[in-house]
């Protein structure tokens, strides 16, 4: 026998410490879990004794898989195996009738797409004596930290189903802020390219021809800009083939690199420089920060393995905050004392917290802080989107006509001077 020990936190956020004896590691959590919740305490670690504070793997989340989805499926395969288990069927024998289906469907799709699903390699690894969440941190492309955590919790504590509905439910919040800011982007990214393309056109097949007009008007002189613009775009028209393939080029790039992380991270930090939206942009770290720790800790998970798991949803610029509050709980400070310290607190979540660590429910505190600043991150969206389209509509008016404007210019002079 091992000798392990639990540091959990009191209703009054104290550290206390308890001796545990077990076999494993595994065994050693499942029996902090029962003594935890005999003694009215929240886990916050459970390491062998003289190991010091135990460090979980960290989990690779960040602000862009907001809007990054992967070619697994995650919410659907969680939904499908909850479906199969609550109908009574063995862990195993759902994924096995999960790949029973795929191959059925799968039938005449390439080779890559099937090589690709990882059932067969789920079920091959559970049937070696793999853990259920052995096997799925194998994968860690299709399987998120968060997910496995959930998972491993769940498998010492016997509330899988329990565990894949908590998923599902933090799964649908996340992607309900991801929908309606795609939603709230969608018409002013039409807008944008829908007037690049009128833009485009007007230079391309107007200019010329207005300067085939103005050449013999050897006594009408042009303004500057109409110049330039005649003379852009009588290149365009003589190189119309290349023209085109830089529109599109711009066009795709301009779409695609919005999707690569290092692009998003740029952008999040120059947007995080504006005041009235780097304030709403670290409301919706925090928030996610919020939700996904009140998950984790509901699910069983110790705290400062799902604050280690969570760091990554925060900015660089609070992550050593994090560390340092994970520090002050390890001596036996209150969660929250040491997170406002850092200023990981909103003013809301703040006396949330507060009082979940008085009754004991810092969990369920936790996702209702995250709750009440995701309805205001959709108003302020909602605010936002109504703002903007105008004004692009505004801008694109405005562009447009000034073209046209120096496009006819001349004539308005030369109407002119005939008067």
């Amino acid at each position: 026998m091992t000798k392990f020990v639990l540091l959990g936190l009191n209703a009054r956020g104290e550290l206390q410490q308890f001796d545990l004896l077990a076999a494993n590691r595994k065994d050693a959590q499942q029996e902090g879990v029962r003594c935890a919740r005999q003694a009215g305490v929240q886990v916050v670690d459970i390491c062998a004794a003289g190991a010091g504070t135990a460090r979980s793997p960290r989990a690779r989340i960040s602000l862009t898989s907001l809007f990054r989805r992967n070619r697994f499926d995650l919410s659907l395969f969680v939904y499908e195996l909850l479906a199969l288990l609550r109908a009574g069927l063995a862990l195993t024998e759902a994924l096995e009738t999960l790949d029973e289906r795929r191959r059925q469907n799968s039938a005449g799709t390439s080779v890559e797409e099937k090589g690709y699903y990882v059932l067969p390699e789920l079920i091959r690894l559970m049937q070696e004596g793999k853990s259920f969440s052995v096997a799925l941190a194998a994968h860690p492309d299709c399987f998120s930290g968060l997910f496995v955590a959930m998972v491993s919790a769940s498998e010492q504590t016997g509330g899988m189903t329990q565990a894949l509905e908590r998923y599902l439910q933090y799964d649908g919040q996340v992607s309900l802020v991801r929908q309606k800011l795609i939603a709230a982007s969608l018409y002013p990214a039409m807008l944008l390219i829908t007037g690049t393309v009128v833009a485009f056109f007007l230079i391309w097949f107007l200019a010329p021809r207005f300067g085939h007009v103005y050449e013999g008007m050897t006594h009408t002189e042009l303004p500057l800009l109409s110049r330039w613009l005649i003379s852009f775009g009588l290149f365009a028209s003589d190189h119309t083939t290349a023209s085109l393939a830089c529109l599109t080029v711009t066009l795709a790039a301009a779409a695609a690199l919005p999707m690569r992380p290092a692009v998003q991270q740029q952008c999040v930090a120059t947007l995080a420089r504006i005041e009235w939206i780097g304030g709403i942009l670290k409301l919706m770290q925090l928030t996610r920060f919020y939700r996904s720790l009140g998950m984790l800790l509901q699910g069983g998970v110790a705290l400062l393995p799902s604050l280690e798991m969570t760091r990554e949803l925060l900015p660089l610029t609070l992550q050593a905050g994090l560390t340092r509050s994970m520090l002050s709980i390890a001596q036996g400070k209150k969660m929250s004392q040491s997170l406002q310290h850092e200023n990981l607190m909103t003013s809301v979540a703040l006396r949330l917290l507060r009082a979940g660590e008085r009754n004991g429910q810092i969990a369920g505190m936790l996702e209702q802080a995250a709750l009440f600043h995701e309805r205001e991150i959709m108003q302020w969206v909602e605010r936002f989107a109504r703002l903007v389209e105008p004004v692009l509509m505004l801008v694109m008016g405005l562009g447009i006509g000034l073209i046209v404007v120096l496009l006819y210019l001349p004539i308005f002079d030369l109407a002119g001077s005939l008067q």
